[in-house]
């Protein structure tokens, strides 16, 4: 159990990583707390392949995660499948529940398109209240 809070936690992650994964990672963040102040950064999942865990926005319940990759760094939005259609979603498109964005080396992220998605997912959990 660690004595840092989940948004420290979050840090040392982001802190990990290096060149382009860390670039992405702040930037996701950043967007993702300008969109919505009031989430909660939460980190979950750890276990034994991925000590650190995986750090989670909440509002609500679940809004998004990100993970890292081998070659990827992937924002996962909870309740993706009810969202309305995004040309930014490119991976887990077969699902029922969740969309995934994968950022690859050389992408950038779009602030405003994320911050959008962002919106609408916490907009999802609060009307389901």
């Amino acid at each position: 159990m660690s004595d840092k809070s989940d948004s420290e936690q979050i840090d040392d992650i982001i802190a990990q990583q290096s060149g382009w994964k860390q670039d992405v990672l702040v930037a996701l963040r950043a967007a993702i707390t300008a969109a919505d102040p009031a989430a909660v950064e939460v980190v979950k999942y750890k276990k034994p392949s991925k000590p650190e865990g995986v750090p989670f926005w909440t509002h609500d319940g679940d809004v998004c995660f990100v993970d890292v990759l081998k070659s990827a760094v992937r924002l996962t939005f909870a309740k993706g499948a009810s969202m309305e259609s995004s040309d930014l979603f490119n991976t887990r498109l077969d699902s029922k529940v969740v969309r995934a964005i994968d950022y690859f080396d050389g992408d950038r992220v779009d602030d405003a398109a994320v911050k959008a998605l962002v919106t609408e997912a916490v907009e999802l959990n609060v009307a389901a209240r």
